[in-house]
């Protein structure tokens, strides 16, 4: 398996994203009569995020902005990161409360001795595809075998060399890509790494030089990670494992926390629009119909709920993704953890008490009802 760093990451994107995330820190705060911050008898908490502010993260920027969060007698500051923080790390060294990472990730980080522990699977379903033109002719796994393949690496690979371990196919050639499609745009990279939510919509709001329109969606080949079985359990709530044993406060506060965050994500749900446009206004510089595309899309992961509600730990999709964690390897021949991780890595306590509580107030936690929407993007997702 050959290795191309050639394309790698645009100058100074850590820095750059890195400023951006600053900008993007929000907070919750309410006026007394007086004017002064009424936030003495809330809890303050932190979210890190994995990236920055955008519709990935939408249910956490609704709950801010309906006031969920201080209903639940908390104070909660969202910090975006760009790449220069690594949310488990943040969490596992007592810099943040909480904190939304890939789980395979976090696996590798628990055998490294961080003590946090999955407290609400939030995405039930994957959004990472492998994506190649039409024409070129790779329609599966299999046919990516010589092929110049895009990953960016940093923990987000491992279901692409899942699928490749899984096929048998070890003549490819992994090739750095930056956080865009423009190297696939541009020829060199034969099949890109793209989120559903995201990268995807970047291509669909490209012009196609051949016809001066859009492109459209057969225009292209996916191979969704879903389909082909080595799908891995992504975004998830992630909380202090050593806090939540010792500290009775924190394990009541990560029941309304979580509570708070599932009220966000089912506004999400119900309110697609309104709630781009309030991620908008929490700092994304994202356009309007990108952004509307990642809410549509981010909700399609969510619901609707087949483990019995929003956040619940599914077991066979937790073995499934430790399983793949401790047999794939990639171009180095590494996996991401070489033993099966501690009883602590996830717990379904604190959202089914948070999930039994909605219901009894007549919450929908599950949406077997939801139809998403049908988004048209425009240009440079305007």
């Amino acid at each position: 398996m050959r290795i191309n760093s050639g394309i790698s990451l645009r100058a100074g994107l850590v820095g750059t994203l890195a400023a951006v995330a600053l900008a993007g820190c929000a907070s919750t705060t309410s006026d007394d009569d007086d004017g002064g911050a009424a936030t003495a008898d809330l809890t303050p908490v932190t979210l890190q995020l994995q990236w920055l502010t955008q519709a990935q993260f939408a249910g956490y920027y609704a709950a801010l902005d309906q006031g969920y969060y201080e209903e639940e007698g908390l104070d909660v500051s969202i910090l975006p990161s760009g790449g220069d923080v690594v949310p488990q790390d943040a969490l596992a060294n007592g810099e943040v409360d909480y904190a939304i990472a890939w789980v395979p990730k976090v696996l590798g980080s628990i055998e490294q001795g961080a003590q946090i522990t999955d407290v609400a699977q939030v995405f039930e379903r994957s959004a990472t595809l492998q994506v190649s033109f039409a024409d070129a002719g790779i329609d599966s796994v299999a046919e990516l075998d010589g092929k110049k393949i895009g990953s960016w690496g940093y923990g987000n690979e491992w279901e692409l060399f899942a699928g490749l371990n899984r096929a048998g196919v070890t003549d490819v050639e992994i090739i750095q890509q930056a956080f865009d499609m423009n190297a696939f745009l541009a020829g060199d990279i034969d099949a890109a790494q793209a989120m559903t939510y995201n990268e995807y919509a970047q291509l669909l709001e490209s012009e196609n030089p051949e016809t001066g329109d859009l492109y459209q969606p057969e225009d292209f080949s996916v191979i969704d990670w879903n389909e082909e079985g080595t799908a891995m359990l992504q975004d998830a709530i992630w909380a202090d494992a050593t806090r939540l044993a010792d500290d009775e406060e924190y394990a009541e506060t990560t029941v309304k926390f979580l509570k708070a965050s599932i009220r966000g994500w089912v506004f999400a749900r119900d309110n697609p629009e309104e709630t781009a446009e309030i991620v908008t206004a929490a700092g994304s510089t994202l356009g309007a119909s990108h952004q509307l595309w990642m809410t549509n899309e981010v909700n399609k992961l969510i619901w609707p709920s087949t483990t019995g509600g929003i956040g619940m730990v599914d077991p066979a999709a937790w073995e499934a993704t430790v399983e793949m964690s401790l047999e794939t390897s990639n171009e180095t021949g590494a996996t991401i953890i070489s033993t099966e991780p501690p009883s602590t890595a996830y717990s379904n306590t604190y959202i089914e008490q948070a999930l039994a509580e909605l219901v009894e107030d007549g919450v929908d936690v599950t949406g077997d009802g939801f139809e998403p929407l049908s988004v048209t993007l425009a240009a440079g997702g305007s």
